[in-house]
């Protein structure tokens, strides 16, 4: 039989690993594809299958309807569906149960080929702790399906943040569900527009965030939208070092929109190092540089605002026929930058601006640990894109800028 998954949820089908992790935001069909998989196995041998979570009151609380109508999309024969348990003629068996009011009983389960536990976000330390042992027999796998909520969460922790080697982890989401459909993604678009923050943890699969440690928490919005022409661009870049990547943005102010009479739109981004992606292990060289840089629209036409930290960098760019400037930066620079972009009646972003989207969904104040209070201390972490963008609006902040006093000061850095 042949029927339709999630591409990234193939390998739940082999016996490469033992672990199995999809975990993302809404729509993404990660427990449709899981049920799917599963059912498949099913039919093929005979296999007994643990469907478990957290808190389960009753049956209703389970896979167990999910299961039911995927064996009737499907039309699949050999199953009978009863009111607690799913079995197949083959004697494959589906087993339903909460972990939290079971535990004692699940310790003494035997024989279990498979173990999948749903919205595995709210399962406790404890509970986890108990289980894993338990699924015991050769060969038998744990598929674990998610939707993230805190950093310190056990699953969290123990297969996103120190991922061991025998977990097959993957992040799926709304756009890796080629059946997405259409009610779901006027809601999508609706969230994304109207509350960024919570958009990017209920469709992007992002962590929850307490909004007050989020700096530009209610600035900003995603949105497609379309660059008028004859407006004036503002480029800003900062350098790649080490694991930090090269990145640049392109963005306009507009007087007059539907958000207010002076908002901050970016419409382009640059990333060597996109977020979330594996793989990628060195930022671009400064051979590369330029090439790199040519990938956003017309910047050889405008001047490019760069942290002046990097001089070589700045006049290896100029040569090769960019308009790069040093920014002045200053005592204080970060906090005022900051201030400054937040001063915007709104700050829209491009949907294709994933990077800068990810930041500004994650640039946070410190939060003291003893009190929990947050501060005003600003964390230096998730704000390359937040920096190019500072650098790409300091002449707007600070007033015109006597440009050759600019280069003078350049020329002597480089010397």
């Amino acid at each position: 039989m042949t029927i339709s998954i999630n591409k990234k949820l193939k390998p739940f089908c082999t016996y490469d690993y033992r672990y199995y992790v999809a975990y993302g935001g809404r729509g993404s069909a990660k427990s449709w594809s899981i049920a799917r998989i599963l059912l498949l196995l099913a039919s093929q041998s005979k296999i007994r299958v643990l469907c478990t979570r957290e808190i389960q009151d009753s049956i209703k609380d389970s896979v167990h309807k999910l299961l039911k109508d995927q064996i009737d999309l499907l039309e699949l024969k050999g199953f009978t569906v009863q009111n607690d348990t799913i079995k197949h003629t083959n004697g494959s068996e589906f087993i339903f149960t909460g972990l939290y009011r079971n535990i004692t009983k699940i310790k003494s389960m035997e024989a279990i080929d498979i173990c999948w536990i749903e919205e595995a976000e709210s399962i406790s330390a404890m509970s986890w702790q108990v289980l894993d042992p338990t699924i015991r027999k050769p060969q038998s796998r744990i598929f674990i399906s998610f939707n993230p909520r805190y950093e310190d969460d056990i699953i969290y922790k123990n297969f996103v943040l120190e991922k061991p080697d025998n977990a097959y982890v993957v992040k799926v989401n709304w756009n890796d569900n080629k059946h997405f459909p259409a009610e779901l993604e006027a809601q999508r678009v609706h969230m994304q527009k109207t509350n960024p923050e919570l958009y990017l943890h209920i469709w992007e699969g992002e962590l929850k965030k307490n909004t007050e440690e989020l700096i530009l928490s209610g600035r900003w919005s995603i949105e497609d939208f379309e660059t008028p022409d004859n407006v004036h661009f503002y480029y800003g870049a900062d350098w790649g070092f080490s694991q930090d990547p090269n990145t640049v943005n392109r963005m306009y102010i507009a007087e007059h929109s539907e958000y207010g009479s002076n908002c901050l739109y970016i419409d382009y981004e640059l990333n060597d190092r996109p977020y979330g992606v594996e793989g990628v292990l060195t930022s671009t060289s400064l051979n590369e540089l330029p090439n790199f840089w040519n990938r956003l629209p017309e910047i050889k036409k405008h001047t490019v605002k760069a942290d002046s930290a990097r001089p070589e960098t700045i006049s290896h760019m100029r040569q090769n026929g960019f308009r790069v400037v040093g920014a002045i930066k200053g005592a204080n620079s970060v906090e005022e930058g900051i201030e400054y972009i937040k001063s915007f009646d709104r700050v829209i972003i491009h949907s294709r601006c994933v990077n800068t989207i990810f930041e500004a969904g994650n640039y946070k104040y410190k939060v003291d640990a003893r009190s929990g209070q947050i501060t005003r201390q600003i964390v230096d972490k998730n704000n390359h894109h937040i920096d190019a963008i500072r650098y790409a609006l300091e002449d707007c902040r600070n007033g015109k800028v006597d440009w050759s006093q600019a280069s003078t000061i350049l020329s002597s850095m480089i010397r």
